[in-house]
């Protein structure tokens, strides 16, 4: 006899097995693990193995995932940035919305639908799916681009629609009364929204914070663990309990915490959670999926679904243009956003119960949702690999025409070159910068910093800043392959100046070396040996011998690498160059020996 323990633990092993097997399988052939998620999720539902039958309880559980998943985007969003965004998130949602709501609602009628059917369809369509849109963020690393912040922009304003769709599907109801409806629903679904929404911000502000210092106090990690999910919870109880979606209510609060010093610790606390429960909501979403219907009505739910999601794309693509993104931008938008989304399952449903549209039309529209749903990893995955790289042409910038002639040119502008400029400008010396980001560039000239756009590896740009006469020329970037070629070509130009380059690695400090460069700085190293020196100091070394063994390091350090830089042969793979091997050893040795003699005298 099989108790209901048992049960459970056999669903939860059915799911892992099914995510282990099927999902490396998909990103290993290059189809992504959202796709496999749905493709495991088609295999063990109640239209696949039928191992099981209820997927919309599966899919409103794992919706937590989805929470979660906002509410670590929210962590990463400061209040002034969520302001900054606002044109976006109701200038172009609203337009994206509107415009693609009215294309679909006109396919709709295309069918032979009613007005009333077609515009309730074309509503939920136009909810992309959260889940898919951000986890397909996530995997590209791409959450903070400013065309990805566009994108949750557009997406938090969808999150919006959910109080007034619900309160018009309210209104169209043959069992209800406009008037009374118009009076009372639709303005006390949008005071209880407001209200609640209110409500979420005072306590993010005041009392948020104080209650994770309170916590933090008691030492008890899984204790922090539990506030963490009580409060990503609690927030989209909150907003799902005042008419608004639990994903806008955990954004909310992500965004109201991205301040607070235990940011981080959040996030490493929901992030196991967020994987899991996104997981098993894609595999709820291919479970959901019914074959039978599909294959019954065909012919009008594939063409339907094809139509309506190219048509939503080209919208997209219009209003991202039209809002000043590339082209490839806009492409990439419109693949990504082209699909249904989870709120639509919300809005339908709601609309059956009370009878704005019939249970064939919920049947109909819910299966191209959930199509669209598990086509688009695909979709993405044929855009980027063959028609991304078509339409991947680079705006050519002109380089800058360079008004100066300085005694020191640096070349890199990032996190390395502004530390030297600050520097260097700071003592009274007035370098000619170069760099190759348009808008670094254009940051820093509204900063007061005179600097130039360009490509240092181009000959001609170099000659206007006067590389022939120049003293010192400081290679600051961060690509090996062209500080190597940059180096070489200075040198050979001017074989006088002196060349300071920053290096990424020991490797790159040997490459540098046979380029002509007079001093390579490898950018992790004095980090690395301030730490080792805190080390000593720590482990209880008298500070002044720490000092001493900290200079004799750094010296002997330069002097081997000069030493291997005579032999090194980058043809040779690493660790197989006999001669490099012998000067490592010998200077480990030597060493070894002076620190030990620093060690043993008496202070």
């Amino acid at each position: 006899m099989v108790t209901e323990g048992a049960n459970y633990l056999v669903s939860i092993v059915t799911f892992l097995g099914a995510a282990i097997i099927v999902v490396p399988l998909f990103k290993k052939i290059g189809l992504g693990p959202v796709l496999g998620y749905l493709a495991a999720g088609l295999a063990i539902g109640p239209f696949g193995l039928a191992l099981f039958t209820d997927s919309t309880t599966i899919i409103h559980i794992a919706e937590l995932g989805v929470v979660m998943f906002l509410f670590l985007v929210g962590l990463e969003i400061q209040p002034k940035q969520l302001w900054g965004l606002r044109k976006y998130i109701f200038g172009m949602g609203s337009l994206q919305v509107l415009g693609a709501t009215g294309a679909l609602t006109a396919i709709g009628l295309l069918y032979n639908f009613s007005l009333q059917f077609s515009f309730i369809a074309a509503s939920g369509f136009v909810l992309t799916s959260t889940a898919i849109v951000m986890q397909t963020l996530s995997y590209r690393n791409d959450m903070t681009s400013d065309p990805s912040r566009r994108i949750i922009a557009v997406l938090l304003f969808e999150d919006l629609l959910i109080v007034p769709l619900l309160a018009l599907v309210a209104i169209l109801s043959p069992a209800q009364t406009a008037d009374s409806l118009q009076s009372h629903s639709l303005w006390q679904h949008i005071i209880v929204s407001f209200a609640g929404l209110a409500l979420l911000i005072v306590a993010g502000i005041w009392l948020l914070d104080p209650l994770f210092r309170l916590v933090a106090k008691t030492k008890i990690r899984e204790l922090m663990t539990a506030v963490a999910l009580f409060v990503v919870l609690g927030s989209a109880l909150l907003m799902e309990a005042t008419g608004l979606s639990m994903a806008m209510g955990a954004f909310l609060a992500g965004v109201l915490l991205s301040n607070s010093s235990f940011r981080h610790q959040l996030e490493v606390d929901i992030d196991p959670f967020k994987g899991l429960l996104l997981g098993l909501f894609f595999l709820g979403v291919g479970m959901s999926l019914d074959l039978t219907h599909v294959l019954n009505h065909w012919k009008m739910i594939v063409s339907a679904l094809f139509l309506m999601m190219i048509t939503k794309g080209i919208i997209i693509y219009a209003v991202a243009r039209a809002t000043g993104s590339t082209k490839l931008q806009s492409l990439d938008r419109a693949v990504l956003m082209a699909q249904g989304g989870e709120f639509a399952f919300v809005l339908f449903s709601s609309a059956t119960l009370q009878g704005v549209i019939s249970a064939e039309v919920h049947a109909n529209m819910t299966a191209i949702v959930v199509l669209s749903m598990a086509l688009t990893p695909l979709f993405i995955v044929i855009y980027q690999k063959w028609i991304a790289p078509k339409f991947a042409v680079r705006e050519v910038l002109e380089n800058d025409v360079i008004e100066e002639q300085n005694d020191i040119i640096l070349i890199g502008l990032g996190r390395f070159g502004q530390i030297v400029n600050h520097l260097l400008r700071a003592s009274g010396f007035q370098p000619t910068i170069i760099d190759k980001d348009a808008k670094l560039v254009s940051g820093m000239k509204k900063r007061g910093i005179r600097s130039y756009f360009g490509d240092a590896c181009h000959p001609d740009l170099l000659h206007r800043a006067g590389i022939e006469t120049v003293k010192l020329v400081i290679v600051a970037i961060d690509n090996t392959k062209q500080a190597t070629k940059i180096v070489q070509h200075i040198r050979q130009i001017n074989p006088k100046a002196k060349i300071i380059a920053r290096a990424y690695d020991r490797h790159h400090v040997f490459e540098l070396a046979q380029a002509g460069a007079n001093v390579q700085i490898r950018e992790t190293f004095d980090s690395a040996l301030r730490t080792g020196k805190q080390a000593l100091t720590t482990l209880g070394i008298e500070q002044e011998k720490v000092h001493r063994i900290g200079n004799m390091f750094f010296g002997k350090d330069r002097h081997s690498v000069k030493l291997m830089a005579d032999v090194y042969d980058p043809k040779k793979p690493m660790f197989t160059n006999a001669d490099m091997l012998k000067i490592a050893f010998e200077q480990d040795e030597e060493l070894k020996l002076e620190i030990q003699k620093i060690l043993d005298e008496e202070i």
